[in-house]
């Protein structure tokens, strides 16, 4: 499907439109922030100052991880020996913003666990250790070094979500400046789109342990956009979470010039959906973006929406061929049943004994072809029922993280078959905290408005786009969206909560 090609000369274009983006981390604001450190004669002020400094470094933290998480491939930077992970620039952003809430939480320690969503993550990762150590030693299933490396994932997946918080929470303009960069990171991400499928710009992706050396790779007919992306599911499932933001602002807000950013950024969030050729994902971001117009009473605006996604989607002879792949599958399915049925042995009878009764065999019809939709079925023969046998195996805490390959796509039954239903409970535990804080303030347009009541009504619509999404894909698991989506999710808890502890 691609065919290996050179790195550097493709990506000079890019890295231009990328160092654009960042410019916005603005030097004048860091340089202004440094010096919040001194004051008149020189004199250091710890607390105030030091305040002000922790807060522009957070923010402009947060920056670099919406603008480079999403944005730069996944290129290597230093291999794991013995394993086919590397840390990648992601990592050291993660590793860089766990630093500063160590900063952040050290003068309120003794609170930190006040919180009752804190409780709960404590208490997922909790579960999720307890599950490596049942599967090193118990159940044996996994190499531990491997199975470490995947639990410690886990808690770089979900950093981001405090880091969110405490960006918004320390000054609630940042919302705005956060937005802008979530415009440009899809902007950007288009762009590099249009240069994988029309310029042969290079796509890098992880889906095994050659490809995810860094391994260039250029886009051919009938494959998928991946974008920025290690995959086009991983693309898909990032624009099922952002598109119902952007058309939820879009109706929001009023001023001309903001529609027009916002149409041209939706548009190319649609061209990336649709050449990303998932189908479980345009029909989770239709889901997504019904609930999110719902959500602020923009009823007329549904309609105007699904049409315009039609119409993208009539454009994509790929996902339609995709599309009419499972409805032949269906009707050859229905047929063959069908078939059965109809089947009938011919009895002859007589009032005569006969020595040797004539015997009339039944004509078999020559069966059908059976068609196959390649990726369903390798779910339901392989990836669902080796996650369902590692559940039975251990139906508690499960056979351990990595213990069922790389990929199941379906990330309930991976929570299942990896840390059981322990891991399963708390981990929803903590998605009913979230969710509950979102229902306290229902409905929003009562609390919020202009961008706070768009933003959280898109993030509270793309809940069900997304866990629609991970019926059929491992969403948690791919690090760019797991890290965008948490961040995210930490501005939304932010806004909710506005004065308010996280004590649900």
């Amino acid at each position: 499907m691609f065919k290996k090609r050179g790195i550097f000369n493709s990506l000079m274009t890019f890295s231009r439109l990328l160092r654009a983006g960042f410019s916005l981390l603005k030097k004048d604001d860091i340089l202004a922030s440094l010096k919040l450190w001194r004051s008149g004669s020189g004199s250091i002020h710890p607390r105030t100052n030091a305040r002000g400094f922790l807060e522009t470094v957070i923010k402009y933290t947060t920056a670099a991880i919406l603008l480079g998480v999403p944005l730069y491939p996944k290129f290597p930077l230093i291999r794991i020996p013995a394993t086919f992970v590397s840390i990648r620039l992601e990592d050291i952003l993660i590793a860089f913003s766990a630093i500063l809430l160590l900063g952040a939480y050290l003068p309120i320690v003794k609170k930190i666990f006040n919180s009752g969503l804190k409780r709960s993550v404590l208490l997922y990762i909790s579960v999720g250790f307890v599950s490596l150590i049942s599967a090193i030693f118990i159940t044996k299933t996994i190499i531990p070094h491997i199975g470490l490396l995947h639990w410690l994932r886990r808690i770089e997946y979900i950093i981001p979500l405090f880091l969110g918080i405490e960006a918004v929470k320390r000054d609630r303009n940042n919302l705005d400046y956060f937005f802008k960069l979530l415009l440009i990171t899809i902007f950007l991400s288009f762009i590099y789109g249009l240069g994988q499928r029309y310029f042969q710009w290079p796509i890098i992706i992880t889906q095994n342990e050659e490809y995810s050396k860094g391994v260039a790779l250029r886009w051919v007919q009938g494959s998928h956009i991946n974008s920025t992306f290690a995959g086009h599911y991983d693309l898909a499932s990032f624009l099922v979470l952002v598109l119902p933001v952007v058309v939820a602002t879009f109706f929001t807000l009023s001023h001309s010039k903001s529609k027009i950013i916002l149409a041209l950024t939706y548009f190319s969030g649609m061209w990336l959906l649709v050449n990303s050729a998932s189908r479980i994902s345009l029909v989770s971001y239709l889901i997504a973006t019904i609930f999110a117009l719902a959500f602020i009473k923009k009823y007329k605006a549904i309609l105007l929406v699904v049409l315009v996604s039609l119409l993208f989607i009539s454009f994509s002879s790929n996902l339609i061929s995709r599309y009419q792949r499972i409805i032949d599958v269906s009707i050859n399915r229905i047929k063959s049943v069908k078939l059965m049925f109809n089947i009938s042995n011919n009895v002859l009878a007589t009032n005569e004994e006969i020595i040797f009764p004539r015997q009339r065999l039944p004509l078999t019809p020559t069966p059908q072809p059976v068609f196959e939709d390649r990726s369903t079925n390798i779910r339901l023969n392989v990836e669902w029922p080796r996650a369902l046998r590692a559940f039975a195996k251990n139906p508690l805490l499960g056979t351990g993280y990595s213990s069922i390959t790389l990929a199941t796509d379906n990330d309930y039954l991976r929570l299942l078959g990896e840390v059981g239903l322990m891991g399963f409970l708390a981990f929803f535990l903590l998605i009913l905290r979230i969710l509950l804080i979102f229902i306290k303030k229902y409905p929003f347009d009562k609390h919020f408005k202009g961008l706070e009541l768009s933003y959280i009504a898109g993030i509270f619509g793309s809940f069900a786009g997304v866990f629609t999404n991970a019926v059929f894909i491992d969403v948690f698991e791919a690090s760019k969206f797991a890290i965008v989506f948490w961040l995210l999710m930490g501005f939304s808890i932010s806004i909710l909560s506005k004065n308010e502890s996280f004590n649900n």
